[in-house]
């Protein structure tokens, strides 16, 4: 079975609209709630919508736990990320399957997934950061289309139905989401905010798109005529349903202040295309058809919509060809295999002064210290499942080393919050790691923050910044013990658990290695051992920019790019987007590009990449393009390629792109994409072609000129 043999949304659509033309109005109304009520005559059951599967079925009981989203972003691998969706489907129809044989039709049981959040991050202060694929158009779009695949499969009905989430122009401030307006120009608009949703429908097909809390140009999101009528359904043709973020209708009328009663409000979200409500607002819809303010046929078109999509995932037909998914593919070994797998390959390695990998065999003792060393909520990340069974850090390194020896563990610190002015009287943990620092050969030091920490409003622990960070500097208790342990003269590899950008503060230069672990999964701890004990080479790539600190980033609320992201930045960045070392050495040589005309459709590359170093090892091979003339061009370069390629010590391969026409497009100032200029620079390589990236990395990408013909 292939996609291009679903049902697709005209005939669902027709079936939808035979089943709902039974109905009365009050029942269709019932159907527009994210707990919809059963038809009994109609032979429909309840059904709840809200289900998560961000990196597994989330909040439903025990399954296979992947890395945070943005840790598989790091991969740069989106067929592997297909994979991983594809995992994750078919762990939430075992699960749905198994409830609807005991009639448990609760919360989080369902084939309605509402992921991937293929908002962009922005801004590094954004605590929901982590659930995204990084602050890049193109790598978020290719991501996110993999994903959806995944989740939404190749048979005859969807596997589950995927949701493209948050409608737009969404990431932060968290403590402001439920009144802030996003203020975007055309341009920005159409080059960053809009093309990962964009292609997730056109090239996707996603069921589902979820509306965001906050207004963009002045329009609630969840209500806007202009991004959901005239964009997402006029101008991308979107045939599958609209829900809003939970509860976030009412914002209309309790913080935007753009409606003034709960029924205005109702009637503004489904005339302009929002077909389901997570929340309590739609069970006013009844009432705002009595005053006048919706009419049947608005009910009714939402109704059809929502029913066609449960018709795609086959829930009334006893014959659709998932409903054989058994229970005992939920958290299996071969699952819990590709949760390690990505897990090794989402890690990037930041810097490495020759100490890793670790020779077991000549490792006496080594200390492992900090908050993170033992923490399984680190592992996690946010809108994550239960696991089987989780790794920590210190168990990963513990399982590893060979027998004799000597593991030291100290907490070191707390993770956040800790009273600082205590620790300057009394520091027992600070000197617990000093004295197990001083007694090891080498130090692993793990650090960072969790999801209790960064993730999204009231979530969090983090009640000052509402899930959101102040700065990039790790916490002052953790800031006191990385110093300490430093000064004791010992090798330290800093491992940062965390979903975003993080600085030591100027002591990066003192660390013998950084290893940015994200949020790892429940297998973390074993990937973690197995990368300092070179069992694999770490081949992770930054989705997005480490800064040097805030300074000079635009204010938080200001949604313009100048100044963002790599596309964008003008000061020299910690570490770059696209960043990662391996333990290997890569030789690239033979950029060849077709040569293309005005009317191209693609464009063909191929390099040539060969290990040249000591270790097996993936690497990530980029493709930048520079517009040589436009000025309506990026201020740097973009990516537009990018593929993933295992070499084992001294092979060689070959690597092909095909380049498609519209990264070559510039969007103007009125947001549209136009091919405004003749001549190019690419750039293939490991890294960005900037400066900081070479030196970094130490490999000089290839360049061509690339010239249209007319």
């Amino acid at each position: 079975m292939s996609i291009e043999n679903r049902m697709t949304h005209e005939e669902a659509l027709a079936k939808a609209k035979e089943l709902v033309s039974k109905m009365t109005l009050q029942e269709k109304a019932s159907q527009l709630t994210y707990n919809a009520a059963p038809i009994e005559h109609l032979n429909i059951p309840r059904y709840n919508w809200w289900n998560e599967g961000l990196h597994g079925v989330a909040r439903a009981g025990t399954a296979t736990v992947f890395p945070q989203a943005i840790g598989l972003a790091a991969m740069f691998d989106d067929e592997l990320l297909q994979k991983v969706a594809n995992v994750i489907s078919t762990e939430a129809r075992a699960k749905y399957n198994e409830n609807t044989k005991k009639d448990d039709r609760d919360i989080y049981k369902g084939i309605t997934l509402w992921s991937p959040n293929i908002n962009i991050f922005r801004d590094p202060r954004w605590g929901r950061g982590h659930e995204t694929y990084g602050e890049d158009p193109y790598l978020t779009s290719k991501l996110g289309v993999a994903f959806i695949n995944g989740l939404q499969g190749d048979g005859k009905y969807l596997k589950t139905a995927a949701c493209a989430k948050h409608f737009a122009v969404h990431s932060g401030p968290e403590g402001l989401r439920h009144e802030f307006d996003a203020v975007v120009n055309e341009k920005d608009l159409y080059e960053t905010y809009l093309p990962a949703f964009e292609e997730a429908v056109k090239e996707a097909d996603v069921e589902s798109v979820m509306g965001a809390y906050n207004r963009t140009n002045g329009e609630p999101c969840c209500g806007s005529k202009t991004l959901l009528k005239d964009i997402l359904r006029g101008k991308w043709n979107f045939k599958g349903h609209v829900v809003s973020d939970c509860w976030a209708l009412a914002d209309f009328h309790l913080h935007h202040q753009v409606t003034s009663t709960a029924t205005q409000s109702a009637a503004l979200a489904i005339k302009n295309g929002c077909d389901l409500n997570c929340g309590n607002i739609y069970l006013q819809m009844l009432l705002a058809y009595k005053e006048g303010l919706v009419t049947e046929e608005d009910i009714t078109t939402a109704a059809e919509r929502l029913m066609a999509t449960r018709i795609r995932l086959g829930m009334f037909d006893e014959n659709c060809e998932f409903n054989d998914i058994p229970y005992e593919v939920n958290d299996c070994e071969e699952h819990n295999d590709l949760s390690l797998e990505v897990s090794r390959k989402s890690m990037v390695l930041l810097k490495n002064n020759g100490l890793l990998p670790i020779d077991k065999s000549k490792l006496k003792s080594i200390a492992v210290i900090g908050p993170n060393a033992d923490s399984q909520i680190m592992l996690k990340g946010n809108y994550s499942g239960t696991a089987s069974k989780y790794t920590t850090i210190l168990e990963g390194i513990q399982e590893a080393v060979d027998k004799g020896t000597r593991v030291y563990y100290s907490e070191g610190s707390h993770l956040y919050k800790d009273r600082v002015e205590n620790l300057a009287q009394s520091n027992d943990r600070i000197d617990e790691a000093v004295s197990v620092a001083e007694r090891s050969d080498v130090v692993v030091l793990c650090l960072g923050l969790d999801s209790t920490i960064e993730g999204e409003q009231g979530d969090t622990g983090n009640s000052e910044e509402a899930g959101d960070k102040e700065s990039l500097d790790l916490p002052k208790s953790q800031q006191i013990l990385l110093k300490s342990v430093l000064s004791t003269n010992k090798p330290v590899i800093v491992v940062l658990g965390s979903g975003s950008a993080l600085t030591l503060n100027g002591l990066e230069e003192k660390c013998a290695a950084i290893l940015q672990a994200w949020y790892p999964g429940s297998h973390g701890g074993t990937a973690v051992a197995d990368l300092l004990f070179g069992e694999y080479s770490p081949s992770g790539k930054l989705p997005l920019t480490f800064y040097k600190n805030t300074d000079d980033l635009p204010d938080f609320t200001d949604y313009s790019m100048k100044g963002r992201t790599y596309r964008y930045v003008e000061s020299e960045v910690l570490y770059p987007f696209g960043y990662g070392l391996t333990y290997s050495k890569v030789e690239l040589s033979n950029l060849n590009i077709e040569e293309i005309n005005n009317d191209f459709e693609n464009v063909k590359v191929s390099i040539d990449i060969k290990n040249i170093g000591e270790y097996d090892t993936d690497e990530v091979v980029q493709c930048y393009l520079k517009d040589l003339e436009s000025k309506y061009a990026v201020l740097n370069h973009s990516l537009i390629g990018f593929k993933r390629v295992n070499l084992r010590k001294g092979e060689s391969k070959t690597v092909n792109f095909e380049l498609r026409r519209k990264e070559f497009e510039v969007v103007n100032d009125e947001g549209n994409r136009i091919l405004d200029s003749k001549r190019f620079k690419l750039f293939v390589g490991i890294s960005q072609p900037d400066t900081r990236s070479i030196e970094l990395v130490g490999v000089e990408p290839l360049e061509k000129e690339i010239h249209l013909n007319n």
